[in-house]
């Protein structure tokens, strides 16, 4: 994991301040060392956290005639087959890093190289030859690459706010990504939160010269025609799913020159990756876990079982309302979004944990509830599918009573709200039929809007159907409901503001076994009965995994990893913050909120000091305070870095004949 920035500009040479202070915005990216590449049309920029080939590693890279440059954030884990066909095709490497596996890829396959790579990146690719520039991100989007245009000009990189060190880039909210977030929770590829600013899109790459800019899709999340599969066997598929994860387990572990931790949060499948570790580690294994002080949201019995099982040394963090209320500041600004859950903000304390304790590098569980079918939504979708076809109200209502068990106020203890909200008409054409009640109540944070700031009726949600390939009507239900997870909240939200940000927030890399391709083919190709099985969610997984994972954690019921909301802000004194951000004139003049909606809305938190409020309120409440946060610090009182890369810098700068650096 790194930060990477640069500028196209065939009209100018891109300027050396610049790209160093963008550099500096993504030291925390970055802190073992710096680099950065400059021509007259192109500038590279490059802060490391050295994981493979410390020494060899550094970046920007070049192949043997310096006509194909890299910078990189990310890692392909199959790096050394790569280098291994590589070499048998004639190439010469000169380190032992993946960085060069991507240059010499890209000089013997050219874009095909995108869908040969088993990692996560974001890269940036400039062909001297041709003069192009490629900017590429992974499959899933699990690491960020953004960009600004202006006329033929181009500035990316991995963070908005190294964007926003071009003083020349407008810094405004963008009324179509902040429909998308008070409806989808975050920003939906190309789309962000602010003007002007787009990300690369999961799966695609963006080809820049001096006359256009395209986008071209490599690989897309895809799904066999509902009715087409012949019968599978649950016991064939179990096992082909445990290889396939086992093996990218693997992967993520062993490829590494520095120790590699893991995550334990008390649920199946984190419990999956780390017994996998266990299993083939050579030494210790070191977990990490958070804990919560209100029992609701704690996981800890469950932690400490699979912690016991596995005899691994076990870190684990306590936080209570009042550390989050303290962090949620830091988690915005390094989330560079708003955001409708506290949740964040405890995975960024936890990977402070991690970073301290010495880890760079931790295994994580995310990803297993999109691919595999575990969230609650898949369910209420089943649900809602079956009380349609169910007369007998009492049945309709034993089956509410079965999604909900860990919570604490489950709609199913008020059976006028479970009525109403699971005995909508389904429309089985709907291919959004999964997600509209999601979508409906976060989108009835809306109404608090300033006027100016209101969205035309249905837009993001059309957008998103807009962007479903044009088979998706013939997948079977289960499917659609799994793409558009995977295409909304996991890459907007799971991926970025709860996963890369909150831990390159302390320079930690994640790694995520259940988002390596090969393990969604085998899931994909997996009927929808084996992964949701009644109500039994990723039933697959637990078969595939029962000799691993403890029967109490494998037959316990889903609990989401949450974190109280409203609560941590207003259980004591709020904290200072949150009284000057959202005071009538502060509301008024970032111009999002109708200050007197706002001032209602904390009255009621003060009141009950945030105690016992609403899934809405407590998004209201978000909401507020994370986009004032957030307009305050990138948009209001924005100042760029004094240029001041992490040291030790390589530079190779053929404007000025400066060329100095590990690979000359």
């Amino acid at each position: 994991m790194c930060g990477i920035c640069g500028v196209f500009d065939p009209a100018a040479p891109p300027s050396s301040d610049l790209t160093l202070r963008m550099m500096t915005a993504l030291s925390h990216r970055g802190p073992d060392g710096s680099g950065y590449y400059l021509d007259d049309v192109v500038a590279l920029g490059h802060t490391r956290l050295s994981i493979i080939d410390a020494a060899g590693g550094t970046q920007p890279m070049s192949g043997e005639d310096e006509q194909v440059w890299v910078t990189f954030n990310g890692e392909i884990f199959n790096y050394v087959e790569l280098a291994r066909e590589l070499r048998d095709r004639g190439h010469r490497f000169r380190t032992s890093s993946d960085t060069e596996v991507i240059v010499h890829a890209w000089e013997e396959w050219g874009a095909d190289c995108f869908r040969r790579f088993n990692g996560q990146w974001a890269i940036a690719i400039w062909d001297r030859r041709s003069k192009r520039l490629i900017l590429s991100r992974d499959r899933f989007g699990i690491h960020p690459l953004y960009y600004a245009r202006t006329g033929r000009r181009v500035v990316f990189a991995s963070e908005v706010k190294a964007l926003f060190c071009d003083l020349t880039i407008a810094r405004e909210f963008d009324p179509e990504g902040l429909d998308d977030l008070l409806t989808l929770w975050s920003a939906t590829a190309p789309r962000t939160l602010f003007a002007g600013i787009r990300q690369i899109v999961p799966g695609t790459y963006l080809s820049i010269d001096e006359d256009d800019l395209t986008t071209h899709e490599y690989w897309t999340t895809s799904f066999p025609e509902r009715g087409m599969e012949t019968h599978q066997d649950v016991r064939e598929n179990a096992e082909r799913l445990r290889e396939s994860i086992v093996e990218a387990t693997r992967l993520r572990f062993r490829r590494s020159d520095v120790p590699v931790g893991a995550y334990l949060s008390g649920g199946i499948d984190s419990a999956v990756t780390a017994a996998t570790i266990a299993e083939f580690a050579e030494s210790d294994v070191h977990t990490f876990s958070l804990r919560f002080a209100d029992a609701e949201y704690d996981e800890g019995s469950h932690q400490q079982l699979m912690q016991q099982r596995l005899g691994t040394t076990h870190r684990e963090l306590a936080i209570t309302g009042h550390d989050i209320a303290e962090a949620l500041p830091h988690a915005v600004w390094h989330a560079e979004t708003a955001i409708l859950r506290s949740a964040p903000a405890p995975m960024m304390l936890l990977s402070h944990l991690v970073r301290s304790e010495g880890y760079k590098v931790v295994v994580t569980g995310e990803g297993a509830d999109e691919v595999l079918a575990g969230y609650d939504i898949f369910r209420e979708a089943k649900v809602r599918a079956l009380m349609a076809e169910e007369p007998d109200a009492d049945a309709r209502m034993r089956m509410v009573d079965q999604l909900y068990p860990w919570m604490r106020r489950s709609p199913g203890q008020v059976p006028a709200f479970a009525q109403s909200f699971f005995n909508r008409p389904v429309d089985p054409d709907d291919l959004a039929v999964s997600h509209r009640p999601r979508w409906q109540s976060t989108a009835s944070i809306k109404p608090m809007l300033h006027p100016a700031r209101r969205p035309d009726a249905g837009g993001a949600p059309e957008r998103v159907l807009a962007d479903m390939p044009a088979d998706a009507g013939a997948w079977d239900p289960l499917s659609r409901a799994q793409w558009l997870e995977l295409h909304t909240l996991l890459p907007g939200y799971l991926l970025s503001s709860q996963g890369d940000r909150m831990l390159m927030a302390n320079s930690v890399e994640g790694r995520f076994p259940f988002l390596d391709h090969n393990v969604f083919d085998v899931a994909a190709s997996i009927p929808a009965e084996q992964k949701l099985d009644g109500l039994d969610e990723k039933h697959i997984l637990k078969r595939a995994f029962s000799d691993l994972v403890p029967r109490e954690i494998i037959e316990r019921p889903k609990q989401p990893y949450r974190a109280p909301d409203a609560a941590s802000i207003f259980m004591a004194d709020a904290p200072d913050w949150v009284m000057e951000l959202t005071s009538p004139r502060d509301v008024d003049a970032a111009g999002i909120w109708q200050p007197r909606a706002v001032e209602l809305l904390l009255e009621k938190a003060r009141r009950t000091s945030g105690q016992g409020m609403g899934n809405t309120d407590n998004m209201r409440i978000m909401a507020v305070l994370t986009t004032q946060l957030l307009h305050q610090m990138l948009i209001r009182d924005w100042h760029p870095p004094e240029p001041d890369p992490p040291a030790p810098i390589a530079v190779f700068d053929r404007t000025t004949g400066n060329h100095r650096g590990k690979h000359d």
